[in-house]
């Protein structure tokens, strides 16, 4: 058979055949010295030129963070704000960008919300035992994945086989405040198939998040999560391997609103990838990628107010064709297509209530090419996308890296992001009454953009000590703000962010540190909500059996704008900096039963990172306080 023929007949498989199939990337996702999101493909960490952080399994498992947002508040240059402790709305700040500029994969899907931009949700809701490996790529990188790119990219692997055989997986934990973790699964496959099944369900009675003391705000709030994923692989041959994933988590999250007697919301967050992977020729990979991803949300209160009442659905359709030519063991070229199909539904009762246009599509091509040489190295990639409501955009990256003796590297990069409105900002309904009506949204927008400049520096400054240093600039306009949304803001980011990775007296030690000038280009102003200065420290010792550790985090005060409901004028209050210290440790009891004790924020610390408004009043959300988590995990070979 002639090799466009089979390439053809892999392309055109029909999704059914895909259950039966395997990842080439499964051992690469164990690794720590990989890197997936970069560049779209495994490749080994040093030879990207992107500001990159990867958490694999075994770094969460040792780390004992209480949510995905904890995990990510690790890595410099990344701020993850909540409003009220595990479950509430979170705030994912890259770089001093917004929620909305920064993308969020989940096995390569996008997720999120189409309707207002963002994946916080997908954040908020990840359940830690459904995942396998978290990367966070800093900076600009729509030439390589388009829309949302402008601070970053954040890609989660949900959970993998642990290897060949069967092996079984379960874990009961306990905490204060009613917190129960439950959690199973079974994993295993052989050479040529592996598959993984997990199911969890995590329950809070919870606390009150906000600051407000009045009747409707002085409760606990609740919060419910139960996830099932589902991963299986196959390598047809040496040449073709294909596979599925699945992720469906699903729930109910209480919160606090001066409006409403113990408003709720539904959540749903479900994706489903394929692919189908052939090695075509020794110097060509070529890789097919399906997604399809859905973020439903159902709005409720006790007494079924109609302030509380919504419903917003949004749905995602993807497909990806990726291709790697190593053309020698000096010249990288990657080439391929994206196609994206973004779908709203609401509770819409009238004609009046919907969007004016409930969907559109994204077509795009990208080309790049990398050269690695002995006394320096090169990086250029272009993108091209169609956007069926804002037409054509082109960005693109270059990157120059030079070695510096035999422990020294120097980056010099520049790029360029942009973002697609949301479907809220373009399509929203006027809001119409006796006496007029008011537009909510502006279907003229242009996309944001955003352009970079940066310059690394990675030093192996010892055998147990290795340094990694960015200094950044992101200059962003047709920045969206206002109502009805317009493109009126400018910014402009400087930053610096230092992570030293080091071993002491047999303990090993991660120090994150950021510093970061966010400000509006006009006004001069602080960008919202993010810290100029923040510190994490994460430390751990092995001690046979056992093993302990701690994480201490900091944060500089940082500044929140509320919006008056009654003058729609917007005041600006400052938040306090903050402070805290948490503790862990585990004790490996026999080779397949292990226990270990979380105490975090061991102070007690009473701390806010958001505000919200009452009647020309700011009131802070409650970040969760003292916490004991004590769990037992059994993982048998079955």
């Amino acid at each position: 058979m002639k090799l466009s023929r089979l390439a053809l007949a892999v392309a055109l498989l029909p999704a059914s055949t895909l259950y039966a199939v395997a990842d080439s990337s499964e051992d690469a996702l164990k690794l720590s010295n990989t890197v997936i999101t970069a560049n779209r493909a495994a490749e080994e960490r040093t030879d990207t030129m992107a500001a990159v952080t990867v958490f694999t399994r075994a770094d969460i498992d040792r780390l004992q963070p209480v949510n995905v947002p904890d995990l990510l508040n690790r890595v410099p240059g990344v701020q993850i704000v909540q409003s009220g402790g595990r479950g509430s709305t979170t705030g994912v700040f890259v770089r001093g960008t917004k929620t909305a500029q920064t993308l969020v994969l989940i096995d390569g899907v996008r997720v999120g919300s189409v309707s207002t931009g963002g994946a916080n949700g997908a954040l908020e809701h990840l359940n830690l035992e459904q995942i396998e490996r978290v990367e966070v790529l800093r900076g600009p990188h729509s030439a390589m994945y388009g829309s949302d790119a402008i601070g970053g990219v954040i890609q989660i692997f949900t959970r993998r086989s642990a290897g060949e055989g069967l092996h079984g997986r379960a874990r009961l934990a306990v905490g204060n405040k009613g917190v129960w973790e439950r959690s199973a699964g079974v994993s295993g496959g052989d050479q040529n198939t592996r598959f993984n099944l997990s199911a969890s369900l995590d329950e809070m009675a919870g606390f009150d998040r906000t600051t407000k003391g009045d009747s409707l705000s002085s409760d606990d709030d609740t919060y419910r999560n139960k996830a099932l994923s589902f991963s299986l692989s196959h390598a047809f041959n040496e040449q073709l391997r294909a596979g599925v994933n699945v992720l469906d988590q699903r729930g109910k999250t209480e919160y606090d609103n001066t409006f409403m007697q113990k408003p709720y919301t539904d959540f749903t967050a479900s994706v489903v990838s394929t692919f189908v992977e052939l090695q075509a020729t020794e110097q060509w990979l070529s890789r097919l990628e399906l997604g399809y991803s859905e973020d439903k949300l159902k709005g409720r209160d006790k007494l079924d107010s109609p302030f509380s009442a919504y419903d917003i659905n949004s749905y995602r359709d993807s497909a990806a064709w990726l291709n790697t030519f190593q053309l020698n063991d000096e010249h990288t070229l990657r080439a391929g297509a994206d196609y994206l199909k973004d779908k709203v539904r609401t509770d819409a009762r009238t004609v009046e209530d919907k969007y004016t246009k409930d969907s559109r599509w994204n077509k795009a091509a990208f080309i790049q090419h990398n050269y690695s040489g002995d006394l320096f190295g090169t990086e250029l990639g272009l993108r091209h996308d169609k956007n069926q409501q804002f037409g054509s955009e082109n960005t693109w990256n270059a990157a120059l890296s030079i070695p510096v003796g035999q422990t020294n590297e120097f980056i010099l990069s520049y790029s360029e992001g942009f973002r697609a409105p949301g479907l809220m900002d373009l399509y929203y309904p006027d809001y119409c009454s006796p006496v007029g009506c008011m537009k909510q949204s502006n279907p003229n927008l242009k996309a944001e953009k955003s352009k970079s400049y940066e310059l690394q520096w990675r030093s192996q400054l010892a055998d147990t000590v290795a340094l990694e240093a960015s200094l950044y600039r992101t200059n962003i306009r047709n920045a969206i703000a206002g109502f009805p949304p317009e493109n009126i803001n400018k910014a402009r980011i400087n930053g610096l962010e230092v992570s030293l990775q080091h071993e002491l007296y047999g303990a090993d030690g991660a120090l994150n540190i950021s510093f970061i000038d966010p400000r509006d280009s006009e006004s001069g102003r602080q960008l919202q909500r993010v810290a100029k200065r923040t510190l994490s420290y994460d430390l751990d010792k092995q001690l046979g059996a056992f093993a302990v550790g701690g994480t201490w985090m900091l944060a500089s005060d940082s500044i929140d704008a509320v919006s008056n409901s009654i003058t729609w004028e917007t005041e600006r209050k400052k938040i306090a900096g903050f402070g805290t210290l948490d503790l862990r440790g585990s004790w490996q009891a026999t080779h397949d039963l292990g226990v270990d004790l979380r105490l975090a924020n061991i102070f007690d610390k009473d701390y806010t990172r958001a505000l919200y408004n009452y009647e020309g009043d700011a009131y802070g959300y409650r970040e969760d306080r003292f916490t004991v988590l004590l769990g037992v995990t059994w993982t048998p070979n079955l």
